[in-house]
Parts: C-alpha cells; sequence; structure tokens
C-alpha cells in the first residue's frame, strides 16, 4: 500500500503534506491528553481539599464559568467538550 491509499491522496505531494500534518496531529494529541491527564490531578487536588474542609465535591458555579469560557472561545460544540472535559476531571455528578 502506498502513501496514496493511506491518505486518500489523489498525488505523492498531497500524500507528503497529509503525513506530516497527520504527524502533527497526533503530537498535539499526546499533548492534549497529557493536559488532561494534568488537569485531572488539579481537579483532584481541589476536590480533596473542598471535601476535607466539609465542602461538597462540586461547586456548580465554578463549572458553569468553565462551560462559559469553553463556549465563548469554540462556540456550542465547546460547551460539549468542556462537559466531558469536567466528567473526566471529577466524574459524574
Amino acid at each position: 500500500m502506498n502513501a496514496t491509499d493511506v491518505t486518500g491522496a489523489r498525488t505523492p505531494e498531497a500524500a507528503g503534506v497529509i503525513t506530516g500534518a497527520r504527524e502533527r496531529i497526533d503530537a498535539l494529541d499526546d499533548r492534549i491528553i497529557g493536559l488532561i491527564q494534568e488537569r485531572a490531578a488539579v481537579s483532584a487536588v481541589i476536590q480533596e481539599a473542598r471535601i476535607s474542609s466539609g465542602g461538597r465535591r462540586v461547586n456548580l458555579s465554578r463549572e458553569m464559568e468553565v462551560l462559559g469560557r469553553y463556549r465563548e472561545a469554540l462556540g456550542k460544540p465547546g460547551t460539549a467538550l468542556a462537559m466531558t472535559l469536567l466528567e473526566l476531571c471529577r466524574g459524574r455528578i
């Protein structure tokens, strides 16, 4: 199988561009995953501090701020992304 078959490109030049761009996307995805894991760890620290002080695990007003921030930056899909991110970092409510 050649590069044009793998990429769906019609020319070797386009296949080269696509292959390089895919490598960059894979590297970005690795960084994003690492950042999400780091965010989850920080969220766990916050939750532990809140619970040990007698508070609730989740602060809904803060979550609304996060949702708004993602919505402003990314539009409606940003809200869905933020919901997923919040669930990954604090678990299901």
